[in-house]
């Protein structure tokens, strides 16, 4: 469960916090008693980036190229252009 504190707090004892975040803690910082944000680690579970390799691997073995003329084509069929 997430320690509240006052925003006056984390202002004034900042590194504090922010070690006891690095320790895994987490904050729900408020301001005039209302909650305004969370103070969390970041998961280092959670990718937010496809490694390269990974990208070449999960398209390895598809050898087709769009055609583009084609993809157009299928585009404009799908969509009213008169819309615009």
């Amino acid at each position: 469960m997430s320690e509240v504190i006052a925003q006056r707090v984390l202002r004034n004892d900042n590194a504090a916090i922010i070690e006891r975040v690095a320790r895994g803690e987490s904050f729900v910082v408020t301001r005039s008693g209302q909650p305004i944000a969370e103070l969390r680690p970041i998961s280092s579970g959670q990718r937010r980036l496809v490694r390269r390799e990974d990208l070449r691997a999960a398209f390895e073995g598809v050898g087709q190229r769009i055609d583009g003329a084609a993809f157009r084509r299928d585009l404009d069929q799908a969509v009213d252009q008169d819309l615009w």
